[in-house]
């Protein structure tokens, strides 16, 4: 047979095409093995590969491909038109009225005189009637907003000090307002004279004021009873303890903050002492004495010395023998009478004239020019003066805290007894009394709480305002409004834990510090009604100093 034409010539007749069946037996196609068993064979052909040209295309067209858009110019277009114009809305005048208006003014100088003539002594009688009036006596302009509310700016306290249980025995501001200081002590019943204690400072100016974290902690060896800045120098801080020392501290010095302190010796204090007072030094301006009493019966003042220590320079005792007697005072056994000194205050207006507090429940009318020695002697470098000149209808407990008035007007022959006699006084029998210097029965005797009074202040900028710590809190009186109950009565804490001590912030009258048995200290925002003086209050105060004398 002929091949097909597009069969190569060169094949070998019979040889098989491709393609086809062949002759092999091996061969799957051969009728050999199409003839056997299983003629079909699965065979899996190689995967074909496409290149893909889709990405390579979108790659050339796009750069990059980002969720931000793309960048927006923009252009500013003011609304202001280039040009201006004025135009004036006052109407032209006539030349005639610019002449009238250009003439001097004709004045009626005799018309003048004679008017004046005739009102001058109209207006002085006036003039001198306003030069008289009191009607705007203690009067300032108050820029500030008004606050009616009392609020609490600050919650100050030593969380190390309150795990010890102790309790805030003082408080005080420098010289500048700016920085509180507080003692820590106890109070109450306990080992005292061998438990560590504390002083602490907070500056209230300062940024980020954490109220848990002083900005000065002082170790002290013995319970701290009470403290007072210096009153010029802002860094110095005068305290006493329960072992009758007196240290002085300089907060500027944290490494040693003590500059003197008196030691014990023969002159010192042999029992706590409970206050302590600068006194400014006569001789050298720029230096301060240091008081303090104790209810040992001493009044002590001290002065620097160079080497660190605080000398006796003169001292006083309260010896129940030589207290003044008055008939208007119940008898009492004096001899049995507790003469331990507890508080003090100074007269703002006399120097040599000083009030106390005693454990038998007097206040003593005290002078320092007092020359009588004190009986019987006790021993020591100075001899002690007896100082007490008339004593006080009595409280029926002892007596925690006296405050001289701040306040007075000069007196003449035609006005009443001055306010400067005045003095407040509270103790364990809850009671707070007026006095008055010059009369032994107080002027009222207010029964506030049924628990102990620890503490009472007058306002440094209201003569009728004054406030008093209680076991229950602290009170706010105006007697302006009320001699019978407190106008407010602030809760220190939600236990009401007692407020043993208070002071108001000369510096920024509308602070009051309150420190208390829990170990914290209050600053509390006094509103403007108990800060900004009225109209005729002095004279209200006047008129209560006057009727004992009716």
């Amino acid at each position: 047979a002929r091949p097909f034409p597009w069969e190569p010539e060169a094949r070998a007749a019979g040889a098989p095409r491709a393609g086809t069946v062949g002759s092999d037996p091996r061969s799957p196609r051969s009728p050999r093995a199409l003839s056997r068993p299983g003629m079909f064979a699965d065979r899996t052909a190689p995967g074909a590969d496409v290149q893909s040209l889709w990405r390579s295309v979108r790659s050339a067209r796009c750069e990059a491909k980002t969720c931000q858009t793309g960048k927006i110019s923009t252009a500013e277009a003011a609304a202001q038109s280039h040009t201006a114009r004025d135009a004036a809305v006052q109407t032209e005048q006539s030349k005639d009225a610019v002449q009238d208006f250009q003439q001097e003014v004709q004045v009626d100088y005799t018309g003048l005189l004679s008017f004046l003539q005739r009102v001058e002594d109209a207006v002085i009688k006036e003039l001198n009637k306003n030069w008289k009036s009191h009607a705007f006596d203690g009067f300032e302009v108050n820029w500030t907003d008004q606050d009616e509310t009392v609020l609490c700016l600050h919650s100050l306290s030593y969380p190390e000090a309150q795990d010890q249980n102790l309790q805030v025995t003082g408080v005080s501001w420098n010289a500048t307002g700016s920085v509180i200081a507080c003692s820590y002590g106890r109070l109450d019943d306990g080992d005292w004279s061998t438990e560590k204690s504390y002083v602490c400072t907070w500056n209230l100016d300062r940024r980020g004021l954490n109220p848990q974290h002083p900005d000065l902690v002082v170790d002290v060896p013995s319970s701290v009873m009470c403290l007072a800045f210096h009153p010029s120098q802002p860094s110095l801080i005068a305290g006493g303890l329960f072992s009758g020392e007196l240290v002085v501290w300089d907060t500027s010095r944290t490494e040693d903050p003590v500059i003197w302190r008196t030691g014990m010796t023969d002159d010192t204090h042999t029992d706590p002492v409970y206050q302590v007072h600068w006194l400014p030094d006569t001789k050298h301006r720029n230096h301060a004495r240091l008081l303090s009493v104790g209810t040992d019966g001493k009044i002590l003042v001290w002065r620097e010395e160079w080497d660190g220590r605080l000398a006796l320079a003169e001292g006083f005792a309260i010896v129940a023998q030589q207290i003044p007697r008055s008939t208007r005072l119940k008898k009492v056994a004096w001899g049995e009478a507790a003469v331990g000194v507890t508080s003090l205050s100074f007269s703002p207006f006399d120097a040599g004239v000083f009030v106390v507090g005693v454990e038998g429940g007097y206040c003593l009318r005290c002078s320092t020019s007092a020359q009588g020695p004190a009986l019987p002697r006790p021993g020591g470098s100075v001899p002690l003066r007896a100082p007490a000149e008339l004593a006080f209808s009595p409280h029926a407990g002892p007596v925690y805290s006296v405050s001289c008035s701040p306040f007075h007007r000069q007196s003449c022959f035609l006005l009443p007894p001055s306010p400067r006699n005045l003095f407040l006084s509270c103790g364990t029998d809850g009671q707070v009394h007026l006095h008055s210097m010059l009369q032994t029965q107080p002027l009222f005797a207010l029964q506030l709480s049924k628990k102990y009074l620890f503490c009472v202040c007058w306002s440094p900028v209201r003569p009728l305002v004054f406030a008093a710590a209680s076991g229950e809190g602290v009170h706010l009186f105006d007697l302006g409004r009320s001699t019978q109950k407190p106008t407010v009565s602030l809760k220190q804490s939600v236990s009401d834990c007692p407020v043993y001590c208070l002071e108001f912030n000369t510096k920024h009258t509308r602070l009051l510090a309150a420190g208390d048995a829990a170990g914290t200290v209050k600053v509390w925002q006094l509103s403007s009604d108990f800060t900004e003086q009225g109209p005729r209050e002095m004279s209200h105060l006047e008129q209560l100093a006057s009727e004992i004398m009716d």
